[in-house]
């Protein structure tokens, strides 16, 4: 890795959007022992956005994390979204979060505002990564590269200036595409990336172009969603949506040979995406404390590696994907 470019220490971090209460109230004693888990646990990197919860997830990360030595962990949060004051506004997949609106804003003065806003909502003096979030959200096809477009002429150069002047120590994009993270990479000097669902057992888009992209130029990447939104974990919904039976019967065909080597598919899918060079971290939500120890030591989980071999053959990854050792 190139020690030019900041990278959160791995190899398991905590992903902030369940406790904004995505689909799900999770109430206060919940939350403060998910992320007291996960520091316990030895997690030293925390992802929160103000779109979890219209702050709420940012409120929550605060709480606890003032009650640890801010130098001792990495934090990270996401420009493109302010929030305006307004009873009963509404944020899905987000339920009974607090009361604000959210809106778009990938501009210059929007991004310095939104930084100073979540170091509020916060109560946290600095934050070392600020990721401009979901240039793709709600937008279909190519639309997106208009906001990408504003994204770099706006945010982006906002995020450059705050590193320069030390008050971040990295920037990059928070996405679930690969295409938005190679243009920032032809276009601009991001840190590093947080890819959400598109480096995972059950799927691969960034394998081909943007991890190279990346392994070029020293940029690292947080692999956000490695179950998939849950369809890895026992659940039935692939990127928060019912999963198409084709996911279903491939993720079934990886479940079929963990057991034969005795492996929870949760470890496999853990471990495989931070086997890749260019992975610095991967960040699994998790609502209750449980979760967050379970994923302490699946990540730790011995794999034999038959497993690995059985998974190319199969033709469930590709004959070139980093595995673990």
């Amino acid at each position: 890795m190139n020690p030019e470019h900041f990278a959160p220490p791995g190899p398991l971090g905590f992903g902030g959007a369940p406790l904004g209460n995505m689909f799900d109230v999770v109430d206060e004693e919940t939350s403060r022992a998910a992320l007291n888990a996960a520091w316990q646990t030895g997690v030293r990197y925390f992802d929160t956005a103000p779109h979890y919860g219209s702050g709420l997830s940012e409120h929550r990360f605060g709480e606890v994390l003032r009650g640890y030595p801010r130098d001792e962990y990495v934090l990270s949060t996401k420009v493109g979204r302010l929030l305006s004051a307004e009873e009963g506004a509404e944020n899905p997949p987000f339920v009974q979060g607090l009361p604000f609106r959210v809106r778009y804003d990938y501009s210059y003065d929007g991004t310095l505002r939104s930084v100073e806003d979540s170091l509020q909502r916060l109560g946290i003096s600095r934050i070392d990564v600020a990721f401009i979030h979901d240039l793709a959200a709600d937008h279909h096809g190519d639309a997106w590269k208009d906001l990408f477009a504003t994204a770099m002429d706006g945010a982006a150069k906002a995020l450059i200036r705050l590193r320069e002047e030390g008050i971040i120590k990295g920037w990059g994009l928070g996405v679930n595409l690969t295409e938005p993270c190679e243009l920032a990479l032809e276009q601009s000097d991001p840190d590093l990336f947080l890819l959400a669902g598109r480096y995972s057992l059950l799927n691969q888009p960034a394998l081909d172009r943007l991890f190279p992209m990346c392994a070029e130029r020293g940029v690292n990447v947080v692999v956000g969603g490695p179950y998939n939104s849950g369809l890895l974990a026992g659940g039935r919904t692939f990127e928060y949506q019912d999963a198409p039976a084709e996911m279903v019967a491939k993720r079934d065909r990886i479940a079929a040979i963990c057991e034969r080597h005795g492996v929870d598919i949760r470890a496999a899918a853990l471990q495989f995406c931070a086997a890749h060079p260019v992975v610095s971290a991967v960040i699994p939500g998790a609502k209750h404390a449980r979760k967050v120890q379970d994923n302490a030591g699946l990540i730790a989980q011995p794999i034999p590696a038959a497993l690995w071999q059985e998974l190319k053959d199969d033709g469930v990854l590709p004959a070139d994907a980093a595995t673990p050792a």
